[in-house]
């Protein structure tokens, strides 16, 4: 049966168009039932004896929720609890146009399980997800659930019909079969003719009755908890915002929180370019329930009221503060601090433009009331605010790391309200701590689907003569892979040897995983989504299946694999003379680790092809990088610690830094030479939609604190450009003091803009700082990053070895992709740091108090920042205190220096100091520094006598 609708549109060009939709309607839909005798189904999902102890619907029963209750109550939706769950079409549709985040969780529902074979020939989805059962039912192509919108009714009345005769569809048609269908809804208008609200459904489950705390909060219950004072000025409607956002009375930007101070932020303005303003927010009021990274329309303020940040650091711990009491005396400290000096753009939030909350992680802060249901949740993140929910768990949760939603923030209440999702484990340990450090970075951890497993290659896999076709045979060249200890994704491997015209031919050949992984695919969307692979210590998260990162794309040894190869013809002087891109098959002859390609290069005894290949790559290796700095690239320093974990307990034992051999340095030069020549062919083929990377200079401001603290020694470093930058720190050297230098690379790393990926038709700036480079992009690690992998494709494109697809060249959706990777790339380093960290404490934990040897890295007002080289550890060491007067301070910003009673700290003084785990806080734990050299009487403590040794388990390297 055909049903269309014809109408006319005004095109852009001031044309008509006449539009005609059509729907095809079908009777052979079935149900999805198991119960069902009438429907011939080829598989069903729904069961038949579909009970759940309920005091509200103690008959079997299948549950329709509405477009509503999916948005809010989707954490309730995912408990196994619920189960046969039938999601209508026209739900599906409208979620995904109010939130991607909640319809991208409700798809994963879907798509857990493919149960039907042939969705095209039945129109029909029946999937499922562990023990839950959840059909999706297109009831638009079926022929009695179909209706029209008729006329005067708004889109949203008509949905709200469809989804109630859908409803009374099932009902009769699974009536014979002792089944009801309930509608699940908080629609007031759907209610009167539901079964009952999801608030009463769920409270009525007997046998599950911690499912109500997962409850989004409704606006009844919000009205519960909140008082009569009104806290916060209302938000302006949309319509206004826009309107004063058009006329220049508002901002537009994204709202980023301290971390030091709870009644402080700051609202990123971007302008023309990448020209981006600043507007500072302080006080609660001004603030007006803003949530980091939320897109907020600011106001701003007077120029007599604009203010500097504040350097008072204020946390909102301790008991809950009453929404009748207002937060006089922190805001009397925030502004006598500001008052200081004036000058910063200051504004208020007056509306939120878009919310961009996600469940927290954090611990629960149990209420003194006794017999007390709501209580305060403390995030994890010191820039999201306390959130009051309600729970009957409270003494279960009590010292359990938890992950808990904002429902809302009304006007009258000082917190956010809440809800209660799911419990992580037990705070401090190491799998709990793991899991808060991923979902708190948005690292995407969950294991592949099956949907994206089934388009790994069918095991056990070969070679095939289609493989070869376009594909050089290089299986006799004497390539070896060189890598950290214990790398099981080999990306890359080199080879090198003379030509018979005296020459020399070095290759680089990087895994071919753009032939595994096929544009648009769900490997393919699964892999761009990841962005990269994220590696914790003593774990990695992969972005690709682990049988393509360490198998079928690692360039093991004595295996043969597919490869993309850069081969070059050189002369001895490092001269290219000749480059060839090429698809390949090489047989990796040895996976050495860095030591072990070291000892080879140094062990004059050896002779071999793979001894000399090594040899020949470093000799060329170093006249490489001469070349690069002396065309002004940087050679910076960052310290990089190794842990040793015991192979049983898997906790870490010993703590050192990295030793950087020759051929770490080897590798890194091939690898710069191989993403350079091939951004240079990508660019010179596709000039608007080259997937490319650059890092800015940064601005003469971020060297501040590097000049202040060369200057600080009587050295002198000039900054104009890369390259005289480069020449200064090579120079820079003080008697005595061999340490120097590196201190200086470490401060001159962290002056440095962060890198990105772009798109070249969507931007002019290609030039790579650090690098001294005109053009760059990464090529040589396509298992780790997905940039590697469209670098891939651009390439095979442009040496006729693979098709193109229209999205390779579209720039708009090239830029878009670049913006996720580097979001995935930042938190993926971050998620790094915080796992170093981590275990950091873990190794202090069983350690006592030591005392070590460290440097002075940055002076603050009350403290000073010391850096241990031993264990690449910074820490604080603060010298005022809440709890006793503190010493006499005096800070001078121009050296900076700060003088403690009759001692003067300045930048890159030696200093000795205690390390120590404090744990007094388990949500924060932190390393506690205390000064023991210089003495400073009452400031500094004494050393330990004995240093503590650690028993010697076994070690997994």
């Amino acid at each position: 049966m055909l049903k269309s609708k014809t109408f006319v549109k005004k095109t852009r060009a001031g044309g008509v168009m006449k539009i005609v939709r059509e729907h095809y309607l079908r009777d052979d839909i079935w149900c999805g039932s198991e119960a069902c005798r009438e429907c011939k189904q080829e598989s069903t999902v729904l069961q038949a004896e579909a009970c759940i102890e309920s005091n509200l619907c103690p008959y079997p029963h299948y549950v329709v929720p509405d477009t509503n209750v999916v948005l809010h109550q989707i954490d309730v939706l995912e408990d196994p609890v619920i189960r046969n769950v039938i999601i209508l079409q026209t739900v599906l549709q409208e979620v995904r146009h109010r939130s991607a985040p909640v319809y991208k969780r409700l798809k994963d529902m879907i798509q857990a399980k493919e149960k039907l074979g042939n969705i095209k020939q039945t129109n029909t989805k029946t999937t499922a997800k562990s023990n839950m059962e959840i059909l999706f039912f297109y009831y638009f192509v079926t022929r009695e659930t179909y209706i029209e919108r008729e006329q005067g009714e708004s889109a949203n009345d008509r949905n709200d019909r469809a989804i109630r005769v859908a409803v009374k569809w099932y009902s009769q048609h699974l009536k014979a079969d002792g089944l009801k269908v309930v509608l699940l809804t908080d629609d007031q208008g759907n209610k009167e003719k539901a079964e009952e609200s999801i608030d009463e459904y769920v409270k009525n489950l007997t046998a599950n009755p911690e499912l109500v705390d997962r409850l989004a909060l409704s606006k009844d219950d919000k009205a519960e908890i909140i008082s009569s004072k009104v806290l916060f000025p209302e938000h302006l409607p949309l319509s206004k915002i826009q309107s004063g956002i058009k006329s220049g009375t508002f901002l537009q930007g994204t709202f980023k929180a301290s971390r030091d101070n709870y009644l402080e932020a700051t609202v990123f303005v971007q302008g023309e370019g990448e020209e981006s303003t600043e507007v500072l927010i302080q006080g609660l009021q001004n603030l007006n329930r803003a949530v980091h990274q939320d897109v907020v329309a600011v106001q701003l303020l007077p120029r007599n009221q604009w203010v500097l940040p504040s350097s008072v650091v204020l946390q909102d711990d301790g008991a809950a503060k009453d929404d009748d009491v207002d937060g006089d005396e922190e805001e009397k400290a925030l502004r006598i601090s500001a008052a200081e000096a004036a000058g910063k753009p200051t504004g208020k939030i007056v509306g939120i433009i878009k919310r961009n909350w996600r469940p927290f992680c954090g611990m629960l802060n149990v209420s003194q009331i006794k017999e007390s249901t709501r209580h305060l949740f403390t995030p994890a993140d010191r820039r999201i605010p306390r959130i009051r929910i309600e729970t009957r768990q409270a003494s279960t949760l009590v010292g359990q790391r938890i992950m808990v939603a904002i429902d809302g923030w009304p006007k009258n209440s000082r917190y956010p309200n809440g809800h209660f999702v799911r419990s992580l484990g037990s705070a401090g340990e190491k799998g709990t701590e793991e899991a808060v450090l991923l979902l708190e970075h948005d690292v995407p951890h969950q294991a592949f689907s099956q949907n994206v497993l089934s388009f790994l290659p069918k095991m056990p896999w070969g070679i095939t003569p289609e493989d070869m076709i376009k594909r050089q045979d290089l299986r006799h060249l004497t390539v070896c892979s060189v890598d950290p200890p214990g790398c099981t994704d080999i990306d890359d491997a080199l080879h090198c040897r003379e030509l018979e015209n005296g020459n020399l031919e070095v290759g680089v050949h990087i895994a071919d995983v753009s032939h595994f992984i096929r544009p648009g695919n769900a490997l393919d969307k699964e892999a761009a989504n990841r962005g990269t692979t994220v590696y914790l210590c003593g774990k990695r998260i992969d972005m690709v299946p682990e049988l393509l990162s360490s198998n079928l794309c690692s360039l093991r040894s004595n295996v043969e694999r597919l490869a993309f190869s850069c081969i070059w013809e050189m002369n001895h002087n490092a001269e290219i003379l000749k480059t060839q891109f090429t698809k390949s098959v090489i047989n990796s002859k040895a996976s050495l680790t860095y030591a072990e390609a070291q000892m080879r290069i140094d062990d004059t005894n050896k002779k071999d092809d793979i001894t000399e290949s090594l040899r020949g790559l470093n000799k060329l290796a170093k006249i490489l990088k001469r070349k690069r700095i002396e065309n002004g690239a940087l050679t910076l320093s960052s310290l990089e610690v190794r842990f040793h974990i015991d192979s049983e307990t898997h906790d870490p034992i010993d703590l050192q830094t990295k030793e950087l051999m020759e051929t770490n340095s080897m590798v890194e030069e091939f690898m710069l030479l191989a993403n350079i020549s091939v951004a240079q062919k990508i660019y010179d083929e596709f000039p608007d939609c080259a997937l490319l990377r650059k890092h800015p200079a940064p601005p003469p401001s971020n060297y501040d604190i590097l000049l202040k603290a060369a200057k600080s020694k009587n050295v002198e470093i000039h900054t104009d450009s890369a390259k005289a930058l480069a020449d200064s720190l090579d120079v820079a050297k003080v008697d005595g003091f061999s340490y120097f230098n590196t201190l200086l690379r470490i401060l001159a790393t962290r002056c440095m803009m962060q890198a990105v990926y772009f798109c070249s038709g969507m931007d002019s700036d290609f030039h790579h700082y650090g690098l001294a480079s005109p053009i760059y992009t990464h090529f040589t690690s396509p298992i780790r990053r997905y940039a590697d992998i469209i670098v891939h494709r651009l390439l095979a494109v442009a040496i006729g070895a693979d098709i193109t697809y229209p999205d390779l060249m579209d720039k708009h959706k090239q830029s878009a992709l670049c913006n996720n990777l580097n979001y995935r790339h930042k938190m993926s380093q971050y998620a790094q740091r915080a796992s170093v960290a981590f275990h950091t404490q873990l190794f202090f934990k069983s350690r006592g108090i030591l005392n070590e040897e460290g440097f002075v890295l940055f002076v603050r007002k009350n403290a000073i920042i010391v850096l241990i080289p031993k264990f690449g550890l910074e820490g604080t060491v603060f010298f005022d205190s809440k709890d006793k007067a503190g010493p006499s301070l005096v800070f001078d910003e121009e050296g900076p220096t700060l003088k403690v009673e009759q001692t003067t700290f300045h930048i890159f003084d030696k200093v000795k100091v205690t390390i120590s785990l404090d744990d007094s806080n388990i949500q924060h734990q932190k390393i506690r520094m205390a000064l023991t050299e210089p003495v400073i009487p009452g400031v500094s403590v004494a050393a330990p006598d004995v240093e503590p040794q650690a028993k010697k388990p076994k070690v997994d390297r």
